[in-house]
């Protein structure tokens, strides 16, 4: 079951708010300290602890941790990620109505968001911007009818029908994982990317369900910037590591 962690949080908040207040105008009331007081004192003395984390969380940073492979070789399964809320825009949590416009997102960005179909978080690069064509033939990406440039660069050691590649992709170059013979995905793809919105791939071109699958992101759905990797731990068994942690390309 999926827990609407904004939300929760947004009434502990307020219920420990209220508790705080209920303590101090209790005591204030009967100049004493009892049960009830103590009780309500004890649950109101969450609010600032809570109140902060709400703040940092929801306007701030927010970290995240990488259940699927569909961003390999930039982002392994069990990679713990900081995502920046606030560098396109604040927005109010839950309804994510943004109130302060502070940027929009580039081509080549790694993104945050939740896709037209789900409600769950997803995170793929920026592909496609608003108003442009998206191409994709023979696992080869066309923006706006300019053709992308790749620089190969090895095989996927534990499984040769892939390959690891450098996509320069408009000044952004980063690490690309597809398949030699190109899967469905990868066959022919083309879209118009509607005003408003964002075409967002996995750099595991050929095991990602993306755009290419449920469509253009709206950009209400944008939750924020994946900036960088700071741990992998993909199982309690597993010793966490350090040693890739780094701004993500």
């Amino acid at each position: 079951m999926d827990i609407n962690f904004p939300l929760v949080l947004i009434i502990l908040v307020t219920v420990s708010g209220i508790f705080l207040l209920l303590s101090k105008l209790l005591v204030s009331k009967r100049n004493s300290i009892n049960a009830t007081s103590k009780l309500f004192e004890y649950i109101g003395s969450f609010f600032p602890v809570l109140l902060f984390v709400f703040i940092l969380r929801s306007f701030l940073f927010e970290p995240f941790q990488i259940p699927s492979g569909s961003m390999i070789p930039t982002l392994k399964i069990g990679d713990y990620i900081l995502v920046n809320k606030f560098s396109y825009g604040l927005r109010f949590p839950v309804s994510r109505f943004k109130f302060i416009d502070i940027s929009s997102p580039k081509r080549g960005d790694v993104m945050v968001f939740t896709p037209p179909h789900d409600k769950r978080y997803f995170i793929k690069r920026v592909i496609g911007l608003p108003g442009d064509e998206i191409k994709i033939k023979s696992n080869i990406l066309y923006v706006n009818g300019e053709k992308i440039r790749y620089s190969p660069l090895y095989e996927n050691l534990q499984d040769s029908n892939f390959v690891i590649e450098k996509e320069h992709l408009k000044g952004v170059d980063h690490l690309i994982q597809r398949r030699k013979v190109p899967s469905r995905l990868g066959k022919n793809y083309t879209i118009n990317v509607p005003l408003g919105h964002y075409f967002m791939v996995g750099d595991n071109r050929d095991n990602s369900s993306d755009s290419r699958v449920w469509g253009a992101v709206p950009e209400r759905n944008i939750v924020g910037k994946a900036i960088l990797t700071w741990m992998h731990w993909e199982s309690f068994s597993d010793i966490p590591d350090f040693s890739n942690a780094g701004k993500i390309q």
